[in-house]
């Protein structure tokens, strides 16, 4: 009797096995139907089923990725792949970082519970699945969500969700016969790492190399599997060891990058003072521990208006020794810029360039915002709640507060001699 009711079983089981896989399959034919009554229901089930709807796509058109992957040919039957992997994704490009990204926080927290994963959580202006999202956005598609070791740790280890913040400004400058140059002309964009409860466990400003990214990805990986070990009461606590430890790392490295360098610290009075925020009263605060705040508040900022552009260069060259992007990485890149025609000695300018552009970034980002982030957060009572955090990044760090509707873009005291000083849609 035991072995009749087991026959039954995996009989039942194979059969819904199968019947799932034929669904699966179907959906993926339909989502390239010229029909949009047939293939936008489809795209959406596949979304519905989070990345196997995303992996079914994949495994159904992996010839076709390929194809493109290797000549950039873009047919209509690759538009049509493009558009359902994208659109089952929620990210532009997505052929290349085989990522599923939640567009709900609070679906991605479920989901990391379930899991025990911790979250990477975008943060940008404009949306991700857009071409026109902010510049920082597109160069992580680009050199961050397209790398192999990137994108592979972040399939493994994490569960993804981005939100926008606003819209990205997207300006077009029109030449009158046909020609136009489209671009996005401000917006930065942050990853926070959280714990599936919220927990903001670290947060990465801006564009970093492909190497620096993953070193803060792997670290605050580990401090989530460290925290689901721990009883709550000593999350806080461990959570400020982890950044005490990354903060001191940062300034130990940025102390011998300056000094071997060779670069004057200068203080002035025009440094960026706006990250400045006044250091509070330690003899008013309960210590925990050494590792509960960080008794150096942290003011590099003070010297930045003092350091020349080629001193940038050098500690950047230091810093942030290797950002050449990898190999997919740079594929990606000259499949973007195939129609431009460009010379083969136009691309190594092209690669010098954001090589020096990414070097750059990484490093002022860590030596003037990160350890900016590290003490807000580690402050008594400090930024628990997410949403308050991003909005005062978004007012210290990247100057684009939520009350200024203009982005900084507009200036009430400079004449433009045009009607209503240029401004449409007040």
């Amino acid at each position: 009797m035991k072995l009749k009711y087991s026959l039954i079983l995996m009989t039942i089981l194979f059969i819904s096995s199968t019947l799932r896989a034929s669904s699966v399959d179907e959906l993926t034919s339909k989502a390239m139907s010229e029909d949009v009554a047939t293939a936008v229901p489809a795209i959406r089930e596949l979304r519905a089923m989070g990345r196997t709807g995303l992996d079914a796509l994949f495994v159904k058109y992996a010839a076709d990725v390929e194809s493109y992957s290797k000549t950039g040919e873009r047919t209509d039957n690759w538009q049509n792949i493009a558009n359902a992997i994208d659109t089952v994704a929620m990210q532009k490009d997505a052929y290349a970082s085989h990522l599923y990204w939640y567009t709900d926080l609070e679906e991605a927290k479920r989901v990391a519970a379930k899991q025990g994963k911790p979250i990477l959580t975008l943060r940008l202006l404009g949306n991700l699945n857009e071409e026109f999202s902010c510049a920082n956005s597109r160069l992580f598609r680009a050199l961050l969500y397209s790398n192999d070791e990137v994108s592979t740790y972040l399939r493994d280890n994490y569960i993804l969700n981005w939100k926008s913040v606003r819209p990205a400004p997207r300006i077009t400058i029109d030449f009158g016969d046909g020609r136009k140059i489209e671009r996005t002309i401000t917006g930065n964009s942050i990853h926070y790492i959280i714990a599936a409860d919220g927990q903001v466990i670290d947060a990465i400003p801006g564009l970093y190399s492909p190497a620096a990214f993953m070193k803060y990805l792997v670290q605050a990986n580990e401090m989530n599997a460290k925290l689901k070990a721990l009883p709550r009461d000593q999350h806080a606590i461990a959570l400020m060891k982890y950044r005490k430890t990354s903060f001191d790392q940062i300034i130990k490295d940025r102390t011998k990058t300056v000094e071997t360098a060779g670069v004057a610290m200068t203080e002035t009075a025009s440094g960026t003072l706006a990250i400045l925020a006044a250091p509070m009263a330690v003899a008013k605060m309960v210590v925990v521990d050494e590792y509960s705040i960080l008794r150096v508040y942290d003011d590099f900022a003070k010297f930045e208006a003092g350091i020349k552009f080629d001193d940038w260069h050098k500690l950047s060259s230091l810093y942030t020794p290797n950002p050449t992007p990898d190999a997919k990485s740079i594929a990606f890149i000259r499949r973007q810029n195939a129609k431009t025609g460009l010379s083969e000695d136009e691309f190594k300018g092209l690669f010098a360039k954001l090589n020096k552009f990414v070097a750059l970034d990484t490093t002022r980002n860590d030596f003037l915002f990160h350890t900016k982030i590290y003490e807000w957060l580690n402050r008594p009572r400090g930024f628990n709640n997410l949403e308050a955090l991003n909005s005062q990044v978004y007012d210290k760090i990247f100057q684009t507060p939520e009350y200024d509707k203009w982005l900084g873009l507009y200036s009430s005291d400079v004449y433009t001699a045009l009607d209503g000083n240029g401004l449409i849609g007040k």
